[in-house]
């Protein structure tokens, strides 16, 4: 087969040019023409574990929710656009993820660390909260204590005209921003759910609000940082809302509030600050415990501006069951409030006008249309299973990824230069053809990296100077076994076929035993190793290539006129 001195080479020039092409596609497309990966363009590592600080969730369980967080920022990483990223699992309870080229560090560190649990709540009058407020008070007051309180400047003790006022509007704090109005929609009469089935509290032995004094009940450190809001919710200023966020995260804060089936309540913060008066505030809001349809009933998501505000909104489109079950709630609840929660925080709470079955949308507020793409893209890859923390972060400048692409320069051309003059020297002419046949096999392992969109690596670049001395190993072989048979009298044209043919089998025993073991590197290695085995492989391909086809060729090219009695420079 390939006979023809001019179909070997017909061969070759197709196998550049393919090369070539790919290069060029790479460069046309990513401005490099081949990809490049963390510590070569720069971007952002980090290590991720599940929130557990008590230790409280089993290995086992753990383990899992790793696996599932895996394949859901796999979805959030694609749909992001960064080329190559690393998602791995790293032993039970950790994720690596690597990001190359990643420029907005906080946008990405936002989308992988977003749990993006979405829920639908009702919002419940704050009438159902006023039995609870003075326990809130005094189970932060016990749990931290009055010196503590102090310290953070909330020892404060209740306004004048009481929590019903705070409620009810009927006598708002002095500094209820301006433009605050009561809120008409609230009932002061008892709830009738409240009255159906007492709440269910949490449990306790002893009662340890029994060794407060009587200065000390007073306090209300979480009370007096609640404004009165116009619009069904209570305000918090953004000056005093990491204080109460504080609080309201405290077990013993959680603890409180009623946990039934039917009955549970839970207090949620706004997802932005509302300006009013000059000031900005949270919004807080009572909501029902139990979230009546969950994010996993989503099947799309779309950031678009709305056509009446040019407002960015996200619309959702929700399965068959979702929506059957999103119908029949709003249309039991028309002209109350429906909040729709994000990771425990409400990011708008719509008044229901109608019956709203399969389609819906998420109003923003006066968010960015970067935040509503982000929120859309988050919500299409679906949720989290646990929250994660970020445990390592680094970030890898594009100058010391360009530092370790000239050092790999350096050293590749040093490695050359080398391999060039001592072929030369030694082998005379078959050096020479030796050196073409390297600068052959070098294009060929880039266009083969840029073919299968493979990504290059400090690692990968070491694994490619490896596979060039293996290269120009499988020549010496070759020129050795030549000499021999010149040295033994053949003529020219059987010295070398015979030293071809006698260094075969040394040749592919040497590139078989490192290919299966670059195969085993890849397989069970990581990143860096795994991206070191890549060109570790597609070297010694390019190499058994060049070694016996290039070489072979232009051998063949240069002995063609050559007669039985002449010699050969080697």
């Amino acid at each position: 087969m390939f006979k023809s001195i001019r179909a070997r080479i017909f061969v070759i020039l197709a196998v550049v040019l393919a090369s070539g092409w790919y290069l060029y596609q790479n460069y046309e497309a990513t401005g490099s023409p081949i990809k490049l990966g963390l510590d070569l363009q720069g971007g952002m590592h980090l290590v991720l574990e599940i929130d557990d600080p008590e230790n409280l969730i089993p290995m086992d369980v753990k383990s899992d929710l790793i696996s599932q967080s895996e394949r859901v920022l796999r979805n959030r990483v694609d749909e992001l656009g960064v080329e190559e990223p690393l998602i791995q699992k790293v032993g039970q309870d950790r994720l690596i993820v690597e990001l190359a080229g990643v420029t907005d560090e906080e946008r990405a560190k936002e989308i992988v660390g977003t749990t993006a649990l979405l829920e639908f709540r009702l919002v419940r009058p704050l009438s159902q909260v006023e039995p609870y407020l003075a326990r809130i008070d005094r189970a932060i007051v016990v749990a931290l204590g009055v010196d503590s309180l102090r310290a953070l400047g909330r020892a404060q003790t209740a306004p004048d005209g009481g929590v019903e006022d705070l409620i009810f509007g009927g006598g708002a704090p002095a500094d209820t921003p301006p433009g605050a109005a009561p809120d008409p929609a609230a009932d002061p009469s008892p709830d009738p759910i409240l009255q159906q089935d007492p709440p269910v509290v949490a449990e306790e032995a002893e009662d340890p609000e029994a060794e407060l004094s009587d200065d000390e009940r007073t306090l209300r450190p979480f009370t007096s940082l609640l404004l009165s809001g116009g619009d069904g919710a209570f305000l918090v200023s953004t000056e005093d809302y990491p204080v109460a966020r504080m609080f309201l995260q405290m077990p013993e804060v959680r603890g409180v509030l009623p946990r039934g089936r039917l009955n549970s309540l839970s207090l949620h913060f706004g997802w932005q600050p509302t300006a009013l008066g000059g000031r900005t505030y949270r919004e807080l809001f009572l909501l029902e415990g139990e979230a009546f349809l969950a994010g996993d009933e989503l099947e799309t998501a779309q950031a678009i501006r709305d056509q009446q505000t040019n407002q960015p909104v996200v619309t959702f489109g929700l399965s068959r069951a979702g929506g059957r079950n999103f119908g029949r709630t709003t249309g039991a609840n028309i002209g109350e409030r429906i909040a729709i929660v994000l990771d425990n925080d409400v990011v708008s709470a719509p008044v229901v006008r109608g019956e709203i079955r399969q389609r819906g949308q998420i109003e923003l507020g006066g968010a960015a249309m970067d935040e509503a793409r982000d929120l859309a893209m988050v919500l299409r890859a679906g949720a989290l299973p646990a929250p994660l923390r970020i445990m390592e972060e680094r970030t890898v400048g594009p100058s010391l990824g360009q530092d370790s692409i000239d050092q790999g320069q350096i050293a590749g051309i040093i490695g050359l230069l080398l391999v060039v003059l001592i072929m030369i020297a030694y082998y005379r002419m078959s050096g020479v053809l030796a050196v073409v046949a390297l600068t052959v096999y070098v294009i060929l392992v880039m266009g083969g990296l840029a073919a299968i969109g493979a990504t290059l690596t400090v690692p990968g670049i070491a694994g490619l100077i490896l596979s060039i001395g293996m290269a120009v190993d499988a020549n010496v072989l070759i020129f050795e076994r030549i000499r021999e048979e010149v040295d033994a009298g053949r003529a020219v044209r059987t010295a070398v076929d015979e030293g071809f043919g006698n260094a075969l089998s040394a040749i592919v025993d040497a590139n078989l035993t490192t290919l299966i073991t670059a195969l085993i590197l890849f397989q069970f290695g990581t990143g860096p190793v795994r991206g070191f085995a890549v060109t570790l492989t597609i070297g010694i391909i390019a190499s058994f290539f060049t070694a016996l086809f290039v070489t072979r060729t232009l051998y063949l090219f240069y002995i063609r006129n050559k007669r039985a009695q002449d010699t050969i420079s080697i």
